[in-house]
């Protein structure tokens, strides 16, 4: 199956949240391990928003799996900060599919991302990527 790159303006979706203290470091910035909930958090906000709950696809026997993950830090974050995440579906495959993630704070940058996901079946092989899956990650965020 051919792989797509969907259109960023259909397939980006931006939610905002508060830096707990309890993601902070002795330092006081957020903990370098905390990006990558950020991040999933982003694509379960990003999937929600399109009328997609995780757990439903899980009870249909589909799962996807993190195979890859990247994040770039630029700038820190600290206790109470509000950040903006920008989650966009980058690239969807024949049994994978690519997020990009862009973490803000204003007009600062704070770290970039990418998280690829495998399909799998119930006993964790590779599987294809079912049609109605695809074709619901394809669609634009919902209005509302």
């Amino acid at each position: 199956m051919a792989r797509i790159t969907p259109d960023p303006a259909v397939a980006t979706t931006v939610h905002t949240f508060r830096v707990r203290f309890c993601e902070t470091d002795l330092m006081g910035i957020v903990h370098h391990a905390n990006y990558l909930q950020y991040f999933e958090a982003g694509r379960v906000e990003w999937l929600r928003r399109r009328g997609i709950l995780y757990s439903e696809w899980v009870g249909a026997g589909v799962h996807t799996a993190v195979v890859e993950a990247l994040t770039k830090y630029h700038a820190p974050a600290k206790f109470d900060d509000e950040l903006s995440c920008a989650t966009t579906l980058a690239e969807v495959g024949g049994a994978s599919l690519v997020y990009a993630y862009r973490l803000t704070r204003g007009e600062t940058l704070i770290a970039t991302g990418h998280t690829k996901l495998a399909c799998v079946d119930d006993a964790q092989r590779l599987a294809k990527m079912p049609k109605d899956m695809r074709d619901i990650l394809l669609r634009p965020e919902a209005a509302g």
